[in-house]
């Protein structure tokens, strides 16, 4: 992609909210290059400038949305796509999750981006061959998903041609397709356990439960962020032992923390068990599980409440009021603070400026948006001096409205006296620990360097795997120009056979008739000379063609016969023929007739058509 000028990038923008505005496809997350090559595709179509008169153009023009949306989603799959994948899903991967399951226990399957509907189809005669007709029929649901409405129409038909089948075996094709007319159709019988349905990946829930899940040639559209979001939801979507099935160029670099390769060539993974709550909980918020993710919410509100109260360190929350709205027991005791202490302001209270001033470094937690900490403080209570670190934390919501902030205060009172003891005791251990303290630099400046080399190879990697997916989606963009193409070269070929044919039933005729015939353009150049007329005066039609008629050689006079070409030229009525004397090829004298007639249509001229005959012929 060309770097776009600001304002350039500024009108694509506008055009993308524009799209989610009036149609609801968001496609801001998309990879820019490979969106910004599909709409300059559409707009280059339409022969229009630039994309402020295509944002124009489509504001009048609402029958171009499924023109563009057809352009940008781009529908290339077919049936057993890269057989070797299919294969290892079919020895390896099917036959283990059979095992895990009892006889009569459901197989759900989701099948996501599933385009004209190929994979899905691909997906039940596998799953059909494993388990038999029936047992499929009575344990398989497919779910088939797609954000395109008319691709999701054409999976319904489930109608192909014999080149969409190609792919698959012909035992296969015979056990369950049927021929519909010029094409075949799946079986109708096995194809009541797939469920189509329209489903936006960035937007709608993820389906639940799964023992597989298929989205193959998907994700590589999605920058990373969104790859992110949707593989959370693919992580929640499965069971404990489902396996993911993905495309190609798409490895998951970046994703080891929720998906582990069985099979990286054939890009099959399993799926990373998360049983901590922090992470069931990050996982249903992604994946839309909005119930449950408010029940877990509530439920833990009290736990977290009795955690703050005993925590091992005091702490304080102050609102963004400047009120004291929480303190733990800890700090009760540390402070002296009682229930009434709670709910007042903190500059009532002597804690706002002892040990140390916290409303100032309140006010700059709040400037900086980050934690602030105050080093080691000395607080002089009664006969004894306390050390105490304090860190002050702000709170913000989502939208960045201040909620308020934490005050701990850690005790360093003990630290700072067992230090001062470590300090003692290491000044005679550093002799002895001399020479290991030289290795351990050595050793760390080694790790440093590896930690570099590694660093730099993820980074290579992950450009590497960018560009694998920018290569497939240019693929794919150019299998589908092909198409096109070839779809043109078919109208082409029958176009000039029915030229060919009209040339040579035009040909026939001509030479045939009798009659010396000779067709002039607008300008009164030969475009066409029969045989006859060859035959008659000697001159072939390549010696004439082009040329005009007055300028050739032959036994006719010419000024009288010009005379009334020119007179047809200009759409005066010519009366009725006229013969001359002539001399045919031989030099022989004969009486010839000749006929001028315009010719053209709707009053237009665009031609004359002259026709010769001898005289004593007629």
């Amino acid at each position: 992609m060309t770097d776009l000028s600001p304002n350039e990038s500024a009108t694509f923008e506008a055009l993308l909210d524009y799209l989610k505005r009036t149609r609801g496809f968001d496609f801001t997350a998309y990879k820019r290059p490979t969106l910004y090559r599909r709409i300059e595709k559409r707009v280059q179509d339409l022969k229009i400038k630039s994309f402020t008169e295509y944002l124009d153009y489509l504001e009048v023009h609402s029958e171009e949305f499924p023109l563009l949306f057809d352009t940008i989603l781009i529908n290339v799959t077919s049936f057993f796509r890269d057989p070797q994948a299919w294969t290892y899903l079919n020895d390896d991967v099917l036959p283990e999750l059979l095992a895990s399951k009892d006889a009569n226990d459901p197989i759900r399957v989701w099948s996501a981006a599933c385009a004209s509907g190929e994979e899905v189809y691909t997906l039940a005669m596998v799953l059909a061959e494993k388990l038999g007709p029936k047992a499929f029929k009575d344990r398989v649901k497919i779910y088939a998903t797609d954000v395109d409405e008319d691709a999701l129409a054409q999976a319904r038909a489930a109608n192909y041609t014999a080149k969409d089948l190609q792919a698959v075996p012909e035992d296969l094709r015979k056990k369950y397709f049927e021929r519909a007319g010029q094409g075949f159709v799946f079986s109708p019988d096995l194809r009541r356990s797939v469920i189509f349905g329209r489903h936006d990946l960035l937007e709608d829930a993820p389906i639940s439960r799964l023992d597989l899940l298929v989205c193959r040639n998907a994700l590589m559209y999605f920058n990373v962020e969104t790859q992110g979001r949707i593989l959370a939801r693919f992580h929640f979507a499965l069971n404990e032992n489902g396996y993911l099935f993905l495309g190609k160029v798409e490895m998951l670099l970046t994703q080891g923390n929720l998906f582990l390769p069985t099979n990286l060539k054939a890009r099959v993974f399993t799926k990373v068990p998360r049983r901590g709550l922090r992470d069931r909980l990050m996982l249903m918020a992604q994946a839309g599980t909005t119930e449950e993710y408010e029940g877990l919410l509530s439920s833990q509100a009290r736990l977290r409440d009795s955690a703050f109260e005993y925590a091992l360190l005091p702490s304080i929350v102050v609102d963004s009021e400047g009120t004291v709205a929480q303190a733990n027991d800890q700090a009760r005791i540390l402070f002296h603070l009682t229930a009434r202490d709670i709910g007042r302001p903190l500059q009532d209270l002597e804690l706002s400026y002892r040990p140390v001033e916290l409303r100032s470094h309140i006010d700059h937690a709040y400037r900086q948006r980050e934690a602030e900490t105050i080093p080691v403080v000395e607080w002089y209570r009664g006969p004894e001096t306390v050390y105490l670190e304090v860190r002050i934390h702000p709170l913000f919501a989502d939208d960045g409205t201040r909620l308020g902030v934490v005050i701990t205060f850690r005790d360093e009172t003990n630290f700072r006296r067992l230090n001062a003891e470590f300090e003692r005791q290491k000044q005679e251990l550093d002799t002895a620990y001399e020479e290991l303290q030289s290795t351990n630099e050595e050793l760390e400046t080694t790790n440093e360097e590896l930690q570099s080399t590694v660093e730099e190879l993820e980074t290579t990697n992950e450009e590497l795997q960018a560009s694998n997916e920018e290569l497939e989606t240019l693929n794919e963009e150019l299998q589908s120009t092909n198409e096109e193409l070839q779809s043109m070269n078919d109208t082409l070929r029958a176009r000039s056979t029915e030229l060919m044919d009209s040339n040579t039933f035009l040909n026939s005729i001509l030479g045939n008739v009798g009659l010396g015939v000779a067709v002039l353009d607008r300008n009164g150049s030969i475009e066409v000379w029969n045989t006859t007329a060859a035959d008659m005066w000697g001159v072939r039609e390549d010696e004439v063609f082009g040329r005009k008629f007055e300028e050739i050689d032959i036994g006719l006079p010419a000024t009288p016969v010009a005379k009334m070409i020119a007179s047809s030229l200009s759409g005066v009525p010519n009366g009725q023929p006229q013969v001359f004397d002539a001399r045919d090829r031989r030099g022989r004298e004969l009486r010839c007739k000749v006929t001028c007639t315009p010719l053209g249509s709707d009053g237009s001229i665009i031609g004359v058509v002259v026709l010769m005959q001898r005289a004593d012929a007629a």
